[in-house]
């Protein structure tokens, strides 16, 4: 059985570390095997729990990604042959390995050791602290653009490899990739899908984490309707740092007056999500049993290691295309088509979706953003050739 995961992401200091520790700590007193993992660099877990990596209390693991090792495991091969020509045209070893570290190595790996423990079958519950909000959802989107790219150009690639090898070493004076290097790019692609896989299947949520403050509250809407454009399933929101009500303080007062009215707003921007509230405590919830109350004060009388009930953004049928886009307005939101593609932007985001061979014959006989909810629907004359585009 696949555990239940959920990914925690926010504005950079809203308190997700403290809200995804929290709930993982909350999970272990329920009595759920449960591991927590990070995607940040940041590596603030630890900070939070007051421990170091392992087994933290009964039932509740902590595991910090070992980059350098996972990273030779998935990306040795390809990083080995780089190396080895950029050597061959003359750069030293030094300078080598530094051109050679992937980009987003640490987060790319943390997503690798994720989809490992998932197999391991001895979790009920994976909890995973995100980066802030603009790195997870590149991140978050990499493996389904890579897909795209390899997709086309690994065929490819192989076919002009094997014309072209025989005179790379003699021309250009450098070795051309071998089976093992392609097969290596391969393995790393397949892995990152089999990550997106999980993460958009129906055992997996995110909960954004916000404070109640109208940039983060901005941010955060923003972060809703990118994630869904992803396919990834909010099912959510927590609000840290409430100020409780009472009291004569005409600052506190003023300070309660306004929280309650962003958060009357963030209820009416996210419904129907349940937004778990966290109040502003007297002193940082440092260690296990601090993060447990604020554990159960977040979620009170909720279940939240249920099953979510949250439909997926993304839904096909033989006549139509639909994609929740909450929050999204018009003006956010472009749609385009190219032979067999639909191109999907909203805001500064962009995916591309492959058409099922039954879609991709026919053209768009219409496209509108109603309630949150992209619909496309087809015609039933074939689709020509070039381009559509819609608004």
């Amino acid at each position: 059985m696949s555990p239940r995961v959920l990914l925690f992401t926010g504005k950079g200091g809203v308190g997700k570390t403290t809200a995804a520790a929290a709930t993982a700590t909350l999970a272990a007193r329920r009595g759920l095997k449960t591991l927590i993992v990070s995607t940040d660099t940041a590596h603030s877990l630890a900070d939070a729990l007051a421990v170091e990596p392992g087994e933290i209390a009964p039932g509740l693991h902590l595991r910090q990604v070992d980059t350098q090792k996972t990273l030779e495991r998935h990306w040795g091969e390809l990083r080995d042959y780089a190396r080895g020509v950029l050597g061959e045209l003359g750069l030293d070893e030094i300078t080598s390995e530094e051109i050679t570290v992937l980009p987003g190595a640490e987060e790319l790996i943390a997503l690798l050791e994720l989809r490992e423990h998932a197999r391991e079958g001895r979790w009920d519950v994976i909890v995973v602290d995100c980066a802030p909000t603009a790195e997870t959802l590149r991140l978050l989107a990499l493996p389904e653009a890579l897909d795209w790219h390899v997709s086309r150009l690994m065929p490819v690639g192989r076919k002009v490899l094997r014309l072209v090898s025989p005179f790379v070493r003699s021309v250009a004076h450098v070795s051309a990739p071998g089976e093992d290097v392609m097969n290596a790019g391969e393995r790393f692609h397949r892995g990152l899908m089999e990550v997106r896989e999980l993460l958009t299947g129906d055992h997996a949520s995110v909960r954004l984490v916000l404070t109640p403050e109208a940039v983060v509250l901005a941010e955060a809407r923003r972060t809703l309707t990118s994630l869904s454009l992803y396919g990834y399933r909010v099912d959510a929101v927590v609000a840290n740092r409430v100020f409780p009500a009472g009291g004569a303080d005409e600052w506190r007062a003023q300070w309660v007056a306004a929280q309650s009215r962003l958060l009357a707003e963030a209820e009416q921007s996210f419904a129907p999500l349940p937004i778990h509230v966290v109040p502003y405590l007297p002193a940082e919830p440092v260690g296990k049993d601090a993060l447990a109350e604020v554990g159960a004060a977040m979620y009170g009388d909720a279940d939240p290691f249920a099953p979510h009930s949250v439909e997926p953004p993304l839904r096909m049928s033989a006549d139509e295309l639909s994609l929740a886009l909450p929050g999204a307005g018009r003006e956010d939101v472009d749609l385009a088509r190219k032979g067999d593609e639909l191109i999907i932007t909203a805001g500064p985001y962009r995916r591309i979706l492959a058409l099922p061979a039954a879609l991709a014959r026919r053209k768009i006989s219409g496209a509108a953003l109603r309630d949150g909810v992209l619909r496309v629907t087809w015609a039933a004359q074939p689709y020509d050739s070039g381009s559509e585009s819609a608004t």
